[in-house]
């Protein structure tokens, strides 16, 4: 053995073991016994130790063991301790000057490495899934942090791996990295704009799976489904899938609808066009019935009344009164500019529902029942003529 510098090596030197002549079989069995010696431990901690561990915490209150204790997560340990205990024990099956023990020690280094690097991963994979349960957690895009973080569990384990294999010490790979680092930083150039931007995502609350965020630019306009270390995803309302890259989100300017969706309602803001030939003065009849209705309030004898005016103070009264509209919030009916279709005659409200399907709704039935009402103040919604007024005014 060129170098073991062990604790059983030394205890087996100092009593003599390796003094003891023992023939090839009656080695070859001592390895199946520490093999099967192996075995053995392993399944008592997977078949009887891990039970108990997922018994006791079931009874727990808490949440966070059932998941930092996981199947996964246990059994990559179970793993661990089997080939710990090959390594701690195979020197039995060797003679002290044997060639082959060397060989056998370092692949049982690089087995136990490689487990331990998986248990680390499965740690990680189940604090993911604890977060994604967190009430606050859960909506903070960490799924990148996560995956960067097993590509650095990753890197480490290669390097210690090959080192050992070719017993170097990890520092010279490391410092022949360093000479690489551009090479590096070019392979891995969007994973680590992709951490960093996750990182400003994530700090700042600019982006939440669910959230619906709308980027023309890059053709986005729905439903954020994932947020990973690369990409992030969006369904979008006709259902099609929109991949970003995360850094494009910090560099480039979108729209988060998560405001609106968390505030007291969603925004109604159209208008509709009168047909400015058609204001007038109301008649005392007309202020009598509009009066009676409580379209608009008691006002002076001598103080003239648009149909207009009347209509506005019905649409606003309207709007109010609507158990789906948030009188709460601005509730608002103005006239803009004039222009050569007409006078815009503008609404602005809030929906109580904001959901995409059942808002259009609301928006649908606030404006049909003024199209229908507006006849009954004199007025016309203005309306570019069609083939068929041309040919119904010549007939005329």
């Amino acid at each position: 053995m060129t170098e073991y510098t062990g604790l059983m090596h030394d205890f087996l030197t100092r009593v003599g073991y390796y003094d003891l002549e023992m023939n090839a079989l009656q080695r070859i069995g001592i390895a199946l016994g520490v093999i099967i010696f192996s075995s053995i431990v392993y399944t008592v901690c997977l078949k009887i130790i891990v039970p108990l561990v997922h018994k006791i915490t079931s009874t727990t209150t808490v949440k966070w063991d059932d998941y930092l204790l996981s199947s996964k997560v246990m059994k990559s340990a179970c793993q661990v301790i089997f080939f710990t205990t090959i390594y701690i024990f195979i020197p039995l099956a060797f003679n002290d000057d044997s060639i082959l023990l060397p060989f056998v020690i370092r692949i049982a280094k690089v087995l136990i490495i490689a487990t331990i690097a998986k248990l680390i991963t499965s740690f990680i994979s189940s604090l993911s899934h604890m977060s994604k349960e967190h009430d606050n957690l859960g909506k903070k895009p960490l799924q990148g942090v996560y995956q960067m973080l097993n590509i650095i569990v990753l890197c480490i384990t290669v390097i210690l791996i090959v080192s050992e294999l070719f017993d170097k010490n990890p520092s010279v790979l490391l410092t022949g990295l360093g000479a690489s680092a551009a090479i590096v930083m070019l392979v891995f150039k969007d994973s680590i704009l992709g951490l960093v931007a996750g990182i400003q995502l994530s700090v700042n609350d600019m982006l939440r799976p669910g959230d619906w965020i709308e980027m023309k630019k890059y053709g986005a306009d729905g439903v954020v489904i994932e947020i990973s270390l690369t990409t992030i995803k969006v369904r979008n309302w006709d259902n099609t899938i929109v991949t970003l890259p995360p850094y494009v989100l910090v560099s480039d300017s979108f729209q988060n609808w998560r405001g609106m969706e968390e505030s007291g309602g969603r925004r109604i803001k159209r208008h509709i066009l009168i047909d400015m030939n058609t204001i007038r003065f109301c008649t005392e009849q007309e202020i009598a019935y509009y009066k009676e209705k409580g379209w608009i309030e008691n006002t002076d004898k001598e103080e003239r009344v648009s149909n207009l005016t009347a209509f506005r103070s019905y649409v606003e009264t309207y709007l109010t009164n609507n158990d789906k509209i948030n009188s709460n919030l601005t509730v608002m009916v103005r006239q803009m500019q004039p222009t050569a279709e007409g006078l815009p005659l503008e609404l602005y409200c809030f929906s109580k529902i904001k959901s995409f399907k059942p808002y259009e709704k609301v928006q649908a039935e606030v404006f049909e029942h003024i199209f229908s009402v507006i006849p009954e103040f004199g007025l016309k919604v203005f309306q570019t003529p069609s083939g068929n007024d041309i040919h119904i005014l010549k007939k005329a």
